[in-house]
């Protein structure tokens, strides 16, 4: 089963930066933006992250929390948190379990050879935790301007 449209955001719990234990749950109350990236320190990932830390007094200001996601370890995420100064917290998906109920594991191809990855998502979930926006296959040139546009809408 994957997470579509008019869905409630889900009951998990993840590690996350901070050394703390997540729970999507205590979102609650606040509108969501959960993004999804494929691996920590490369070139869009971390420019996406520094758009998400440059606008997030404007996320903030609406009320909305931001957590990004991937893949990697939280120590790895601790480091690339603390290095670009992201001022949200990373959840460490390492068995995929988000991943899978937001379908964002695809097939790609690096280097030449076929691999599984994260593919570029956003989700906007409202203040009682339903999923209301998604983007998919994102860019990261203008993402953030059009989530922040789209949570304003909201």
């Amino acid at each position: 089963m994957h997470i579509q449209l008019g869905d409630s955001l889900p009951a998990l719990s993840l590690p996350a930066t901070g050394h703390q234990q997540l729970d999507l749950a205590d979102c609650l109350g606040k509108p969501l933006i959960l993004y999804f990236y494929p691996k920590d320190n490369t070139p869009g990932c971390t420019q996406e992250g520094e758009e998400f830390r440059d606008s997030y007094a404007q996320f903030k200001e609406l009320g909305a929390e931001i957590l990004g996601v991937s893949r990697d370890s939280v120590k790895t995420h601790e480091n690339f948190k603390a290095k670009y100064h992201f001022p949200f917290e990373l959840l460490a998906d390492q068995a995929e379990s988000l991943c899978a109920l937001f379908d964002v594991i695809k097939p790609k191809t690096m280097f030449g050879k076929p691999v599984r990855g994260i593919q570029r998502s956003t989700f906007l979930f409202d203040r009682t935790g339903v999923l209301r926006r998604e983007w998919r296959k994102v860019s990261v040139d203008g993402h953030v301007a059009e989530v922040l546009a789209a949570l304003a809408a909201l």
